[in-house]
């Protein structure tokens, strides 16, 4: 143990240089939307090979497994009993039955969603090559397609009375723009303000664990089903797993499934989302990237390309979409 003072040479050490130490790091990241990422990575993963061999495998042997013993089952009621054993008959045949329904609409789902992927690249064609009668024929399976919904009929009869003096690909397709689509456009863009504000919602006030991420993909999943049925899809369950699968791959493969500083400045105003929780931070960014889906969804499942109608801006849905919980959410904060 030492007595008295101690003193240290300072002149033979390394002076101290403040202005050369290295910056702190900033280990208070903003909010990067979890959630989201999370459901983009879950739906846009492929998987490996092998996988699918086992699953294809996999349920193949569960099918005839089950199969065999259904009919070991019906064969031995139906020498014990003949009425119980033909009431399972009668059960087993209407089970398949609606199996092969529920394939058949299934099928019919694919259909229609490759018709308007045909639909929206012949259209992209007609509008390169300047070809009046490649456009007149666009518009001619867009009538037929819309041909059976009341919603539709009177754009449909607006664009029938008035294309006649259209001389040009580009007016032709931008008339049937504005006055066919220009409805089911708003009718789109509402389905992705409601997906983004509740996603928006439950990542703000519900602190379980995992259940952002639920939300966020049952909401998504919804949404793009909703998108596709606005367009004349109406995906069945595989089609619109498909279809989501599509859109968030396409976003993972540009980077659009990210968090910029533009996305956060144009929604919350700069400096908004600093003096809030990081929950609600969370909220934000979350909904901002569903929106994003829904957007790249609309792209997707529209008959035609974005011409001579405006492309959905993300930073106005979101706007629209948050409106009330902006206010709601600060609010809150302020009161604790």
């Amino acid at each position: 143990m030492t007595r008295g003072p101690v003193l240290i040479d300072l002149e033979e050490s390394e002076a101290a240089k403040p202005d050369l130490a290295p910056a702190v790091p900033d280990i208070a990241e903003g909010p990067q939307g979890a959630a989201m990422q999370q459901v983009a990575a879950l739906a846009a993963r492929r998987p490996s090979r092998l996988a699918r061999w086992f699953w294809s495998l996999a349920l193949g042997l569960t099918g005839f497994v089950v199969s065999l013993a259904a009919w070991d089952y019906v064969v031995g009621l139906l020498a014990r009993s003949p009425l119980l054993g033909g009431i399972a008959t009668l059960l087993i045949g209407l089970l398949l039955l609606v199996l092969i329904i529920a394939a058949m609409r299934e099928l019919a789902a694919f259909s229609r969603l490759r018709k308007l992927d045909t639909l929206q690249r012949q259209a992209s064609e007609a509008l390169e090559s300047a070809d009046l009668q490649a456009a007149r024929n666009v518009i001619g399976t867009l009538d037929r397609l819309y041909g059976d919904r009341e919603d539709t009929a009177w754009g449909r009869a607006e664009l029938k009375q008035r294309s006649s003096d259209v001389l040009d690909a580009d007016g032709l397709l931008g008339l049937a723009e504005t006055a066919l689509l220009a409805p089911l456009d708003a009718r789109a863009q509402r389905e992705v303000e409601a997906a983004a504000r509740q996603v928006a919602t439950v990542t703000a006030i519900v602190p379980l664990a995992l259940a952002d991420v639920f939300t966020a993909l049952t909401a998504n999943l919804r949404m793009i089903r909703r998108v596709a049925e606005v367009y004349g899809g109406r995906a069945g369950t595989l089609g619109s797993w498909r279809l989501t699968r599509t859109v968030l791959t396409h976003l993972v493969a540009t980077g659009a499934v990210a968090v910029g500083d533009d996305l956060i400045g144009s929604i919350a105003g700069g400096g908004v989302l600093s003096k809030v929780s990081r929950r609600f931070g969370e909220g934000v960014v979350n909904g901002a990237l569903t929106a994003r889906v829904g957007v790249a969804a609309i792209e997707v499942c529209r008959p035609l390309p974005f011409q001579a109608s405006p492309r959905p801006s993300v930073t106005a849905l979101v706007r629209r979409a948050l409106t009330g919980l902006f206010g709601g959410l600060q609010s809150d904060k302020s009161g604790h």
